[in-house]
């Protein structure tokens, strides 16, 4: 599963260039330790055509939802359910994101208990995790609130090392069929869900002061030791 993730360097330029934003987003501050629940970016194609910045929160909660709790549980869907999960399959078909992040941690276990790890690309660019979202109604007041997903599968041979599943990081090129929103054919959408390279990634040890969510600053990505 994915649990922790950041966006450390969220330079409102580099944003706009990577995921061709229609309009340059308003500026973010850095995290270091996204955690279950709180706000995250997220990419979406809206139905004029643009593509925008929108801040939901993580921990999807389905349309039929009557308590709002049921988001906390469903921070990640896997890949290999996503057309069969009735809190999934439709936002698979018509309500796609890209969860923007730079980086994520897990947990390797060793002797004597667990050790996090810092996961990222070589080049420390952000990235979109494949996710989904939906825009869930509090039956009484009528309130909306966005929410997010983010899609895990198996783990490639570097995150293997720690951990059987990691967070589907998209490429650049299979941004824009997984954002269109006319695109409903989940098998070609299927296609786009696998491990990215990990000659591309690296991970190291870092403090377990992450373990804590309400730590958030820059010495948590830091390699420990």
């Amino acid at each position: 599963m994915c649990g922790r993730f950041t966006l450390t360097e969220p330079d409102v330029g580099v944003l706009l260039e990577t995921f061709s934003l229609t309009h340059p987003p308003e500026p973010l501050p850095p995290r270091y330790n996204i955690a279950p629940t709180q706000p995250v970016a997220t990419v979406v194609r809206q139905n004029d055509g643009s593509t925008v910045l929108r801040m939901m929160r993580w921990g999807l909660i389905p349309g039929w939802a009557k308590d709002p709790t049921i988001g906390a549980r469903m921070i990640n869907a896997r890949s290999e359910t996503l057309a069969e999960k009735p809190a999934f399959r439709n936002a698979f078909k018509r309500r796609r994101c890209l969860i923007v992040a730079d980086g994520f941690y897990e947990w390797q276990k060793r002797d004597g208990g667990k050790v996090p790890m810092f996961i990222t690309l070589k080049d420390r660019q952000p990235f979109g995790f494949a996710g989904l979202y939906e825009i869930w109604t509090e039956p009484e007041s009528g309130a909306s609130l966005s929410t997010c997903t983010i899609i895990t599968g198996p783990a490639n041979e570097l995150v293997a090392s720690i951990h059987d599943r990691m967070p589907i990081i998209l490429p650049p090129e299979a941004y824009d069929l997984w954002l269109d929103p006319l695109e409903t054919n989940t098998s070609r959408l299927a296609e786009l869900l696998r491990p990215y390279p990990a000659d591309a990634m690296m991970a190291y040890p870092v403090s377990p002061r992450v373990n804590t969510p309400t730590i958030d600053e820059p010495s948590l990505i830091e390699r420990a030791g």
